[in-house]
């Protein structure tokens, strides 16, 4: 099949959707299918892959955020583009003015088209001091996702959300992780000695983008008060984002890695010991499953990946929704007992050890070759009756 993906973030941009998109991308690929990637234009390319045709296009620089961009609407260059090479099926994996034009341009031309929902832009609106627009927000998701034959969403429960938002066509598409290169094996003692610790000093990871929507706050005075039982705990961030200055400033002890990738990122992962996540923000949180398969037990509001697979006491816990006291009560009492942190890291890993990326990926293929087959059948349909 040629499958259009429509996405306004994708690597060399570093954040869940666009690996997730990548993977998708180069996962289909990898299976003969040829890709069609439209993708707002990047200052650096990510370079030639093997099935996949990239058409870049203009953006602009997402406010707050100088290393992603958002696409520019180009329904006319997606007509005649896709009027040329027409796909079999289009996937739009964002909502902003690029995605929309995609959805149009593939409706005006008869393209089976399914969504993904991997952001809740709707609750970012109150971190961001706009509150009063979470509704404005949530009628334009509403609008974008119905348009699509489906809208692939990562979780039971995200789909029972976004069905109450009026988002009726949600299909569930799991996220997997690479076990082989998030994986305890990984786990680098000289990296730790950088970090300044021995194999007994707990060291904390957060992994993500360094931002007001990430429940930063709360990060911190979890740390704070682990640090009140074991002194010398240290804590590693790993990412980057409009919160990083002020953060850096405000806690000079703190470790700040800035962005890693591929091996590099799963070496911090291994080298840590605990993966506290307090953010309320995720429609699933990749970083949850990848600490898992590291090895690490995860302190987690029980949302999106934690919901989906943190057993409570077996492999990190899993905290009632907003429950403050709770997540730091946990934290602490997990980073003070090194025995049981490496008991539940055991757990962790062989937790997800299943999570298979080739099934995604065929659920994902079969998703678009139904789509495609019905679209044909319904024309094929409209023919025989004229």
């Amino acid at each position: 099949m040629r499958i259009g993906i429509v996405s306004e973030t994708y690597p060399p941009e570093i954040n869940g959707v666009a690996l997730t998109v990548h993977s998708l991308a180069a996962g289909l690929a990898a299976r003969g299918h040829c890709i069609d990637l439209i993708r707002p234009r990047q200052p650096q390319s990510h370079g030639d892959e093997s099935g996949i045709d990239v058409l870049e296009l203009r953006g602009g620089a997402l406010p707050r955020y100088p290393g992603l961009r958002f696409g520019l609407p180009a329904g006319r260059t997606l007509r005649r583009h896709w009027s040329r090479q027409r796909p079999d099926a289009v996937y739009v994996a964002t909502e902003g003015p690029l995605g929309w034009s995609a959805v149009r341009a593939a409706r005006q031309l008869g393209i089976p088209l399914s969504s993904g929902f991997h952001t809740r832009f709707d609750s970012y609106a109150s971190h961001y001091g706009v509150g009063l627009l979470t509704p404005l927000v949530r009628g334009y998701l509403r609008r974008f996702h119905q348009r699509a034959v489906a809208t692939l969403v990562p979780t039971d429960a995200l789909a029972q959300e976004l069905h109450a938002m009026g988002i009726t066509n949600t299909r569930l598409l799991r996220r997997a992780v690479d076990t082989q290169l998030f994986h305890p094996n990984h786990r680098d003692m000289a990296l730790r000695a950088d970090w300044g610790v021995d194999a007994a000093t707990p060291v904390v990871l957060y992994v993500g983008r360094i931002a007001p929507e990430k429940n930063l706050e709360l990060a911190v005075r979890t740390f704070r008060t682990i640090q009140q039982q074991v002194p010398g705990a240290r804590y590693v961030w790993v990412g980057d984002g409009p919160a990083r200055d002020a953060l850096q400033a405000a806690n000079p002890d703190f470790i700040f890695a800035g962005v890693q990738r591929g091996e590099a990122l799963a070496r911090h992962y291994a080298s840590a010991d605990l993966f506290p996540f307090p953010s309320l923000s995720e429609t699933f949180g990749n970083v949850i499953i990848e600490a898992l398969a590291a090895g690490l037990p995860v302190v987690a509001y029980a949302e999106g990946a934690a919901r989906e697979h943190l057993v409570d006491g077996v492999n990190g816990c899993c905290i009632a929704t907003g429950d403050e006291a709770a997540f730091i009560d946990a934290t602490s009492r997990l980073a003070s007992n090194p025995a049981l942190i490496r008991h539940m890291g055991r757990a962790a890993h062989a937790g997800v050890a299943g999570l298979s990326p080739e099934s995604v990926i065929r659920d994902f293929e079969n998703l678009l070759r139904e789509m495609a087959e019905e679209n044909l059948h319904e024309h094929a349909s409209v023919a025989a009756h004229l």
